[in-house]
């Protein structure tokens, strides 16, 4: 159905407003696959074997075409990335327990299924060892244009696309008021998180300069960085009226890809797009909402997309710092964080890539601000009651960020010191081999 009224596509993001007894978590997850011999990424001919093996544990296979792109279990997703990164849309879950478990399981499967095919997978939020042109590209048609549309933009867009990794955490929202709290306050928090997870330090084989080069990229590509609404008052027609004025990258009819012009979104729902004769219906919004790369964005839930990816046990606390924040003491966290002038946000924001937890905002380093947030993400997680058989609640999972914020150093400090120690990256072969905090 064609729709130019513009309630009814704000209506589309109110239809997510859940009650506070039904609220989830849903973590995706990406994950680098390479080659042990030789440190090349896998090729498709090498992730199809993966998705057959995998297709013992009831996955059931995603096609484009003729082309196997992901695989389905019940509400989760293994989907491919453009360089053929593997990625685990996790199923809305309610608790950390959860989402650590099915974190856990699926990494399993993963090792499990790569038996025989002589691959090792890296818990890091950038390709340390590939340049681009020795990267194999994804099938889907999406990937085409994308390599083609997204450096106008940006000029590190290829670079996110094929040469990072990361976790995102998707959030329910209880009313509007509350979507623009967790909205803002999950902007407002982009250099803390940036600093207390980047795991992305190296480039090329060496030290890229950054603590997180995956987030460096990020900010240097299209249609990413922090939304400018973020520092205002926002409501889902605000939000509305942001997204619109994206220019299209693409939009699909009957399983085509139309390519895009330069046009906004906005054009299209007014039937002015000349790509199409048709306008746009809410399939279209949809997918133009999820082109939209900044490190917060609205669907029908609200994703938290700063964080490099990381090993099994970091993928359980970063979930459980922000549930402990976004379901818990939400509030106390706004008042502090509106306070904070908006280009001192943005400049710590920059300088949180390469200064990490040493990074200075509004007269505290990131550290500081890290003590902060954890009690009261912690007070959160208690007041939840969220229980596991041993009767333990969810604050079980913050030592990993406790163990950071305390020590002033994130995980990748702890991996340039063993790059320092060693001089090379060998110590990413073993696919065994635990990279958590504790593990270094």
């Amino acid at each position: 159905m064609n729709i130019k009224n513009k309630t009814q596509f704000i209506e589309y993001f109110t239809s997510g407003i859940k009650p506070s007894s039904d609220l989830k978590i849903g973590v995706e997850q990406e994950k680098f696959l390479f080659d042990k011999k030789n440190k090349k990424r896998i090729d498709y001919s090498k992730l199809k074997k993966i998705f057959e093996n995998l297709k013992k544990n009831n996955w059931s296979p995603i096609f484009e075409k003729n082309n196997i792109i992901g695989l389905s279990r019940g509400k989760q997703r293994i989907t491919t990335e453009p360089g053929l990164q593997c990625e685990l849309s996790g199923e809305p879950l309610d608790t950390i327990h959860e989402v650590c478990s099915e974190s856990s399981n699926y990494l399993n499967e993963i090792t499990e299924a790569s038996k025989g095919l002589d691959i090792f997978t890296a818990s890091i939020g950038f390709d340390p060892f590939n340049p681009i042109s020795e990267i194999p590209k994804n099938p889907k048609e999406r990937y085409k244009i994308m390599t083609s549309e997204m450096p106008k933009g940006g000029k590190l867009s290829l670079d996110m696309m094929y040469r990072t990794c990361g976790i995102q955490i998707n959030y329910d929202y209880t009313s509007e008021k509350n979507f623009e709290k967790i909205f803002r306050v999950g902007n407002y928090l982009a250099p803390l998180t940036i600093a207390i997870f980047a795991n992305s330090p190296f480039k090329d084989k060496k030290s890229s300069g950054y603590l997180s080069y995956r987030n460096k990229v990020w900010q240097q590509t299209a249609r990413g960085g922090i939304m400018p609404i973020a520092f205002e008052e926002v409501s889902f027609e605000k939000y509305f009226d942001h997204v619109i004025n994206y220019p299209i990258l693409f939009a699909t009819r009957d399983k085509n890809y139309i390519k895009p012009n330069g046009q906004t979104f906005k054009d299209f729902i007014l039937g002015n797009f000349k790509n199409s004769k048709e306008e746009a219906n809410l399939k279209d919004f949809e997918n133009h909402l999820s082109t939209i790369f900044t490190e917060i964005r609205l669907k029908k839930y609200i994703e938290l997309r700063s964080l490099d990816t990381c090993d099994s046990g970091c993928i359980c606390n970063g979930p459980a710092f922000f549930t402990g924040i976004f379901y818990g003491p939400l509030d106390e966290v706004f008042n502090i964080v509106t306070k904070w002038k908006k280009e001192n946000v943005i400049n710590a924001y920059l300088e949180s890539t390469k200064k990490g937890l040493n990074t200075e905002l509004e007269g505290k380093k990131m550290y500081e601000w890290g003590e902060i947030f954890l009690k009261i993400s912690k007070k959160g997680l208690i007041e939840r009651k969220k229980l596991n058989e041993n009767n333990k609640d969810e604050t079980i999972y913050l030592k990993h960020i406790e163990e950071i914020i305390e020590k002033k150093t994130s995980r990748a400090q702890l991996l340039l010191n063993k790059f320092e120690l060693t001089g090379n990256l060998d110590f990413f072969d073993n696919e065994k081999e635990d990279f958590s905090y504790s593990g270094l």
